[in-house]
């Protein structure tokens, strides 16, 4: 029996390498899953959230260059090299765009940037509050590869930060669905009679309810937040999950070796999670890569509306709400690069299901 797994597993394995598209969609994936761990890591605005704002250079073009003067914090917090990873640096040095500078004697002057070619007025910092020898140090081209958005802050830092929500929305809402999903529906699908009614009036009413609004409801009551969000989109996808588990499960467990297993004394437990739910697991994962696409579809959505992650959390969703005014205004690409971003993650998630479902179907 351990052979024949093997094969099966073997040869699920190399039709899936077979569809390229599938295979590309992974490591799609994957790349978006190592963004999502290291993003303060890639990101060139790794203060926490990407959230240095520079109202001077608002909703700049993808490719914007200006003189940034750094001056440094006066105050250096301990941070730790996994919190930097996890919320970014909590004591970020302060940047300040600007058209020009001069030094005289021990005098640093700026003048800071403005669009309209204006000379603005000059202030002054004092060489001693540099702790560099070489003033060019601090002042340096930097170059915003997306552009800002409308407060100034970094769109591609935002970008990669935000794929931290999105992705981890659906690792999460997955998992929390195929916890609930798998349990309830393998006590339906085994025993049965009343207690598969009971749990199938409570599946059908769940079902009944728009998933939008279920989702805004539990958010509500929960609260408004980061986690808030994972918890009540997970709360809302197991009832797909144990539909599809109840069905395998009505219709395997009448094969010879659950007969055999009952017949040796097994528990209804062990014969349910270590004998049948073993052997009807490719339909779960291939709906577990669906929902994965929708859940960061819904969270997008719920973002859009303002109850999703809150400012100033970097989210796509939200990143479209604040921008959508700005498509008639010449600056489509402040709303149109997330959305590309949310299609683009939830295409790599429905093809890698459907390269999974051609992949784990036996018949092929």
């Amino acid at each position: 029996m351990k052979t024949r797994n093997n094969s099966l597993t073997s040869q699920a394995l190399q039709k899936f390498k077979k569809n390229t598209t599938g295979v590309l969609s992974f490591w799609f994936i994957v790349i978006c899953g190592f963004i999502a761990v290291f993003a303060y890591l890639i990101a060139p605005d790794n203060s926490s959230n990407a959230n240095q704002m520079h109202l001077e250079i608002h909703s700049k073009k993808p490719g914007f260059e200006v003189l940034m003067l750094t001056i440094p914090s006066k105050v250096e917090a301990s941070q730790s090299f996994i919190n930097k990873i996890i919320a970014g640096k909590i004591n970020p040095q302060n940047e300040i765009p600007i058209s020009k500078f001069n030094i005289s004697e021990n005098t640093l002057i700026i003048f800071p940037y403005t669009a309209n070619g204006i000379e603005s007025i000059s202030k002054t910092y004092p060489l001693s509050s540099f702790k560099a020898k070489d003033i060019s140090e601090y002042i340096k081209t930097k170059t915003f590869y997306l552009g800002t958005d409308k407060y100034g802050r970094d769109l591609l830092s935002r970008m990669l930060i935000g794929t931290r929500i999105s992705f981890f929305i659906g690792f999460i809402a997955v998992f929390i669905s195929l916890v609930i999903g798998i349990s309830i529906g393998a006590i339906a699908g085994y025993y049965g009679g009343k207690i598969d009614a009971l749990i199938m009036w409570i599946i059908n009413i769940t079902w009944s309810i728009p998933t939008l609004l279920l989702v805004i409801a539990i958010t509500l009551a929960l609260g408004k937040g980061f986690w808030q969000v994972f918890i009540a989109v997970g709360l809302t996808m197991w009832v797909e999950v144990a539909r599809v588990v109840r069905g395998q499960i009505m219709s395997t467990k009448q094969m010879q070796y659950v007969e055999a297993a009952k017949a040796l004394g097994f528990s209804n437990f062990r014969i349910i999670f270590r004998h049948i739910l073993p052997n009807i697991m490719a339909p779960v994962i291939v709906i577990s890569a669906a929902n994965f696409a929708g859940a960061i579809l819904i969270e997008s959505g719920l973002s859009f509306l303002g109850i999703g992650a809150q400012p100033p959390t970097p989210s796509w969703g939200a990143m479209i709400k604040d921008h959508y005014s700005y498509i008639i205004l010449g600056k489509a690409y402040l709303a149109i690069i997330p959305g590309l971003a949310i299609m683009s993650l939830v295409m790599a998630f429905m093809l890698i299901g459907n390269a999974l479902r051609d992949a784990l179907d036996v018949k092929g």
